[in-house]
Order: C-alpha cells, then structure tokens, then sequence
C-alpha cells in the first residue's frame, strides 16, 4: 500500500516538508537546571529526527519564573543559543525541519523549579491541581512585557537556526490560561469575554510575526498548539475554540496542532457523542484554510491515514519513543516489524534519556513495556 503521510509537504511559506510525520513535542526533563541543552537529549532526537518531515521539540521556557517541571531547556536568554543551535543542527542533519515549542507556565509553574518565585495568572485563581500554588494576578504591564519575551524568544530561535517555532497554546499553560474563562476573571482588556480573552494570544502572535518579518532572512514558521476543550466550568468549550481558530488564520498562523489524547477522541465535557469526533470537528471547521496537525494515538500507519482524513499532517509522540524507526520501517514495506511497547532489557537501544526512561517506568498505562 501507497502511504499519503509519506508524500511531501509544503507550507505557503516556501518550506516543504519530505513527507508529512511530525515528532510531537514531549517533556524529557534532560536539561540542566539552567535549562541547557545535554548530550543526553541531542542523542536522543538524532536518533528519531531520520524519519520525520519535522520534529518539534520538548517546549522550552521564555522566562525562568515559567518552568512548570523540573529541567526544561530554556530559551529565556542570548546565553541559551549556542545550545539551542546544536539542537537545530542535530534535527536538521538528517533532512528534518526544527522547529522549537515555547511556552510559559503561568500558574501551572511551580515555586520549586523556580526559585521561589511566586505563579503568574491573568487571574489569582489557583489550577485544580493538589499541588497547585494560589498565582499573582498580572498586572498590564507584566502583560506586555510577557508579549515581549515571547518574541525575544522567537529571535533566538532564529538565531539558533531553527526552521520556526510553535506556541504552546495547549494543556492548561499560560497562553490557554488568558483564553480560558476558568482561569482569565479579569475586567480589564485583557480578560471578561470572549474576544477579550483572546486578545493575548492573539498579541503574542502578533508580535511574533513582526519578530519574523524583521529578524529572519529565510522562510520561518509559525504555529499554534491548542487544546480544544477543557473538564473545569467555566472552562473552554468547541464554540470558543472555533472562535479562536478564525482570530488565528486572521493573523496567518502557518499551521494549527491539536493537543487531544486520540485522533478520533469525542467532546471531554457533556454528552459524549462518539459519532461525532472533536479533531474531525475541527478539520472540518477549519476546512483547509490552514494546515491542521492531528495528533493522539496514532499507532499504525492505518492510523495515520484515517487521521489525514481531517488533517494534513500527523505528528506521533509515544510511538517515536518507543519505536524511533517508525517511518523508515513504513516506507521500507516493513510495517508489521513496528514495536508498539518498550522493551526493558534493551534500554541501550532507545537513547532515551535518564530521567525520561524513569518517568515512562512509573508510568506503564501511559507507555506499554515488557522485560
């Protein structure tokens, strides 16, 4: 069988991809406490950047207080690209684009990781987390200079020599903080309704894309993650969502990446109709006027075709993991050599980092593995 997801793609920007596999950004906690780039995690993505059209990397922080877990690779000063420059390089090598997910914790961050220094939110209302902390509420000047250091962070990702990078607008960080109305209460510009409470992100892409336009002398993407729904109340629902997607093509985002568990994953909140499937419901808004990247249990190449149904690009997260050679063995005719689980005794094999190998042990129902 003729796989899609192995055909090339391009985006308007000029940039094409060898075929249409993304790695999805994963956390690997690999860097040192000062958020530098280890041996350990360049290994890592050589060893799966052969395959992919393009890998997005692990999200890396724009300001030291936005750490939301322990050693994540930070791009929150000039000091920090001649890492982040090994890192493009290492992904580029082998025919891959780079392409760099920021992000800032907001009050998902956590004091422990950051010197003490207490949370940020729009507003002072603390994640329903056990081990949340009660957040500061922003003033409109941290607001603007949080604008700021997302794009000084863009700046340094060009500098580094990354193909573009992604906004990390998903899983309940800073940027999906101010568009949610569980977590944004404000009266002010900033926050109370609906278009309101876009106008961060929105202003952040904004900024973005000036940074593009004046600092970048090569074609240089900009993406958006975003998840679709939230589980609090208030939180975000479908309709907000297709109201940020039309703000976002407004400001010509060059792509849009899904964070849901599954491809084919029904509504979190309400009636669940498995019918009627919230990534399908997306494309089909979306229908074509931007690429759409579907994510979530994608396992077998069968898959990732009923995943491009509704999207035009697939990125695979868990499965890179376990199996690096995913994309070589499909376009070898190999598919039925996959590994779909991790096997222990062969460690070595999987150039996983330390403290990734340790999270994916205590974690068997999120990643399958046998002796």
């Amino acid at each position: 069988m003729t796989y899609t997801f192995l055909k090339p793609f391009s985006f308007q920007k000029n940039i094409t991809l060898k075929n249409k596999i993304l790695m999805a950004p994963m956390t690997t906690s690999s860097s040192t406490t000062e958020g530098e780039i280890t041996d350990e995690e360049l290994i890592y993505y050589l060893v799966r950047a052969n395959g992919p059209g393009a890998v997005i990397t692990a999200c890396a922080y724009i300001s030291s207080e936005g750490q939301a877990f322990p050693n994540g690779m930070s791009i929150a000063k000039d000091t920090h690209i001649e890492g982040l420059s090994k890192l493009a390089k290492t992904i580029k090598l082998q025919g891959a684009k780079a392409i760099l997910q920021i992000y800032h914790g907001g009050r998902m961050s956590q004091t422990k990781f950051n010197g003490g220094r207490q949370p940020v939110c729009p507003s002072p209302i603390r994640a329903e987390r056990k081990w949340a902390d009660t957040p500061k509420e922003l003033t409109d000047g941290g607001i603007n200079i949080l604008i700021h250091q997302f794009g000084s962070a863009v700046k340094r990702a060009i500098k580094a020599g990354f193909d573009g990078v992604e906004l990390h607008g998903a899983n309940t960080y800073l940027m999906q903080q101010f568009f949610s109305p569980h977590s944004n209460q404000r009266k002010d510009r900033w926050g109370g309704s609906l278009k309101n409470r876009v106008a961060f992100p929105i202003e952040v892409v904004k900024h973005c894309q000036e940074i593009i336009e004046k600092h970048s002398d090569r074609p240089f993407l900009l993406g958006y993650r975003f998840s679709p729904e939230e589980i609090e109340k208030p939180g975000i629902r479908i309709e907000d969502t297709f109201f940020l997607i039309d703000c976002l093509i407004n400001e010509n985002i060059d792509y849009l990446h899904l964070s849901v568990n599954y491809y084919y994953q029904p509504s979190l909140v309400g009636f669940r109709n498995y019918q009627h499937q919230i990534p399908k419901s997306i494309g089909e808004y979306i229908n074509n006027r931007v690429p759409l990247i579907s994510v979530g249990s994608i396992k077998t190449p069968d898959d990732a075709e009923k995943a491009l149904e509704y999207s035009q690009l697939v990125s695979l997260g868990k499965q890179l993991l376990v199996d690096p050679q995913w994309v070589q063995k499909v376009e070898n005719g190999k598919k039925d050599s996959i590994h779909s689980y991790l096997k222990k005794n062969e460690r070595v094999s999987y150039y996983i980092p330390d403290s990734l190998w340790k999270t994916l042990l205590s974690m068997p129902k999120w990643i399958p593995y046998r002796e």
